[in-house]
Order: C-alpha cells, then structure tokens, then sequence
C-alpha cells in the first residue's frame, strides 16, 4: 500500500488544468485534474498560479485564429500572477522563491505555469495576485497604443473603443492622465461602467450614425484605439483627421477588415500602426522594459489602482469565455486554479 508521504509526492506531479482539445472555441476546453506538472527551463521560472487572467486571445487561440498561438491539446491561458515556486538554470539576478509575480507564459489556465524569467513583475506591495493581473498586458498595451505608438499630447481628442473591456478601461484612464478629451464606445449597458471612470463622452457602439456623431462632437479625433475591428473600423477611418490622426490597431474581436492601398492614398490619408504586445517585448525589449517601468511610476503615484477582477473557479473556464466571445463581460476576469 502507498504511505501517505508517496501519496502526496504523487499528488504534487499532477495538477488540475483546463485543456483546449480541438479548435472548435470554448466549449471544448475541459478541466483535467491529473495533468502533468510544468518545470521550470533555461531563463524561467515555475509559478504556482494564485489568479490568471482570461483575456480575448485566449477565445482566439480556442479557435485556432492566434497568430502563432498554440495547437490543440494544450493548456489554456497565458496571464497569470502568482507564487515563484522554482527557478530554471540561467536566470540572472533570479528573483527568490516566495516572491510575487505577474506575467506571461503557456498554460496559465492551471495550478501550476512557466514564465520566461526576462517579462516577469513583482506583484506591487499590499496587491493580491488577481489584484496585479492586466499589469503586463491590458495596461501595457493601453500604455503601448497611448504614448509611442499613439504619440497622445495633452489636449489630444482620442476615441477608444470598447472602452468597457480590460484595455478600453486602462485606456481611458490613462488618457485622461494625459490631458486627452476621451470618447468612448461600449454597449448601452456597460455606459455606467465607462461614465464611471471619467470619459469625457460615451456613446453607443451600436448606433448607426456614430460616425457622424462622433464628428458633430470633436470635428475629427486625433487617436483611435482600435481593437472591435469589423464593426467599428469603418467609424474609426472616417473619424480620424487626415494624415495627421493615428489608428492604433490592436484587436479585431468583431472580425478583420481589409484596407487597400487605394483606400490609403484617395480616402483616407491616415497613419495606422498595429500592436501586438508579445511581438513588441520580443522585437523591441528595450521599449517594453520601458513600459513596465512606466506603469511601475502610474502605480506608484496612484494613476494604476489595484486591479478588481471578477474571479471565477476554475471549472467555469469554458463559460467565462463563451460570454467574452459574445462581449457580454465588462471589465476584467480570471480564473483561480484552487477552487
């Protein structure tokens, strides 16, 4: 018979996971309880997850639409703050173990996760992990798409769509911080939750003429950040003032549009830039250490507030992603590997 101490050895090896089995979306992500325990590699370190975030690539890679993103099966999820439980060869100045973090790395949707070493966080003293999660993602990408890409000046008007979301959120704060005039669009529902944060203007995503209400209330917008796609990117053209306004594209959760070179030349003479935030910290390191030193000063100075995610068991994974894919979520969620 196994002695207690062989049983809990055994137990440790194995951890309760949500695996997406096919790209066929949410509703074939399952929760296993005997997965395979991760270790942690060259330039890593092995997390024990408190809270990870669920994000809208995380529906994107359930279908196989991510760029890059993984091959089913595999573990979901890929935010996530948490406890360093062990650290891989060749991290230097490796953080100790006990130590906090937030960050990125596959299979976030489990008990325990790799992150690579180089992207990782400390949890801001007095926050709880779920507390620190959107710090590396929702908020840099806000940051990301605001200050270089966006090259937002005070008295700037900027547009943000979906502005209820974990991004559109960051985005209008952040905005306003720097002296911006915000427009945002979310669904007539989540206004409340846009008002609350001090944007300027809040109107309906959905209403017919909001590109010709958005133009009757600014006269054209300086910077747009675009991350709906198919719904909103025509309003988004058609708001920004020529050649000198900029369209931040960072998502396309309604469906991808096509632009034309001709559209460009003859129609509308705008500056787009895309924005991926993982491909931004691998091809320019330099800039997104600067971003996460950035956020780290906002913290400090109370423009980043704890985070106050809606956190969900585990096991109900498949559900909160159905409901983001059906953009019936404000704000941020995650998931709690424990429970």
């Amino acid at each position: 018979m196994r002695s207690d101490e062989g049983r809990r050895q055994a137990a440790e090896q194995t951890v309760r996971a949500l695996v997406q089995h096919s790209h066929r979306g949410p509703q074939d992500l399952a929760l296993t309880t005997g997965h395979p325990r991760p270790t942690a590699g060259p330039g890593e370190y092995l997390v024990r997850v408190g809270a990870a975030g669920v994000n809208f690539a995380d529906v994107m890679q359930s279908h196989g639409t991510y760029g890059s993103g993984p091959r089913a099966p595999y573990v979901a999820g890929f935010e996530a703050a948490g406890e360093i439980v062990g650290v891989g060869p060749g991290v230097d100045g490796a953080l100790p173990p006990g130590t906090h973090v937030v960050g990125t790395g596959p299979g976030a949707f489990a008990q325990y996760m790799t992150m690579p070493a180089e992207g990782v966080l400390p949890v801001p003293a007095g926050w709880s992990d779920a507390a620190a999660l959107g710090l590396v993602l929702n908020w840099a990408t806000a940051l990301a798409a605001l200050k270089p890409l966006g090259e937002v000046r005070a008295g700037d008007v900027v547009l943000v769509h979906a502005a209820a979301g974990g991004v559109g959120q960051a985005a209008v704060r952040l905005a306003l911080h720097y002296g911006a005039r915000v427009i945002a669009t979310a669904s007539t529902a989540k206004h409340d939750t846009v008002r609350a944060l001090g944007a300027d203007e809040v109107l309906d995503s959905a209403r017919p003429d909001l590109a010709e209400e958005i133009r009757r209330r600014t006269g054209g917008v300086d910077l747009v950040l675009e991350s709906v796609g198919r719904a909103t990117f025509p309003v988004s053209l058609a708001v920004t003032k020529p050649f000198t306004g900029r369209v931040v594209v960072f998502g396309a959760a309604s469906g991808d549009v096509t632009l034309s070179t001709h559209d460009l030349v003859f129609t509308h003479q705008v500056q787009i830039k895309g924005l991926h935030i993982g491909a931004l910290a691998t091809a320019a390191p330099a800039l997104y250490r600067s971003l996460l030193d950035d956020l780290t000063q906002l913290i400090a100075r109370g423009v980043y507030p704890p985070g106050t995610p809606r956190v969900h068991p585990l096991a109900e994974g498949p559900q909160v992603l159905a409901r983001l894919a059906a953009g019936r979520t404000r704000g941020k969620h995650a998931l709690d590997p424990w429970s």
